[in-house]
């Protein structure tokens, strides 16, 4: 074998071994160098002790409440129409008399018909549902009743149930809502009447009403307290 076949079969034989050598030779520690930046954290500033003084604040107190709002101890009463729909202009008229008067105590109620319009109201859906049964019913009904033949309105609306059954139905509601609705909007403060319309043939205006209960509250001399609360 010459030597360059040595060489070449020799070279790898030798970094195989150094290979080998150094998985068990721990290698030297690393120089430090002069480039390497090292981070000196800097002196802790002492901390001076905090004092637990109070803080001095301009004090508040609340002075000059004398009874309350300008409303305080009075009522007032609306009696509306229900069925008239003036639930909405009774809850604006009471948020204006809240705001206008704080303290004030608004109650709201529903103003009844007059008593003959009270029953006929009741007996309408009597009349209703009796008209509607002798209708679904047929002519089998009157011989149970005592009557020999139907009577000459009947045929007339067995023509045609459907539209008989619900002309029933819609004039009986349309009877009974006119019997029921009052029409009436009265204001009281403390059980005296300040606005009727009933008597004005029209609503109050916003302004008018609280003028007149403001009226009212000045002459029963239960105004106290106007000042309020004063800040000092």
């Amino acid at each position: 074998m010459d030597r360059a076949r040595l060489f070449l079969l020799g070279i790898p034989m030798f970094l195989f071994c150094t290979d080998i050598a150094n998985l068990f030779i721990t290698p030297p520690p690393k120089a430090p160098t002069t480039n390497q930046f090292h981070y000196k954290p800097p002196n802790p500033i002492p901390q001076q002790p905090t004092l637990n003084e109070p803080l001095d604040f301009p004090t508040q107190k609340l002075s000059g409440i004398v009874g309350g709002g300008i409303g305080l101890g009075n009522t007032v009463n609306i009696n509306f129409c229900s069925s008239c729909s003036y639930r909405g202009n009774a809850v604006t008229m009471k948020n204006m008399l809240d705001t206008s008067f704080p303290g004030i105590n608004v109650v709201l109620a529903n103003h009844p018909p007059p008593l003959p319009k009270r029953l006929l109201s009741k007996a309408v859906p009597v009349v209703q549902f009796g008209i509607i049964g002798t209708i679904m019913a047929g002519e089998q009904i009157f011989p149970r009743l005592g009557f020999a033949a139907p009577p000459p309105w009947f045929y007339p609306l067995c023509a045609n149930k459907f539209r008989s059954i619900a002309s029933t139905w819609l004039l009986g509601n349309f009877i009974q809502s006119f019997l029921q609705s009052s029409g009436a909007f009265e204001v009281y403060c403390n059980g005296e009447l300040v606005f009727s319309k009933l008597k004005e043939n029209r609503f109050p205006s916003e302004i008018e009403l609280r003028d007149l209960v403001g009226r009212k509250l000045g002459s029963s001399r239960v105004v106290d307290g106007i000042g309020g609360g004063v800040w000092s």
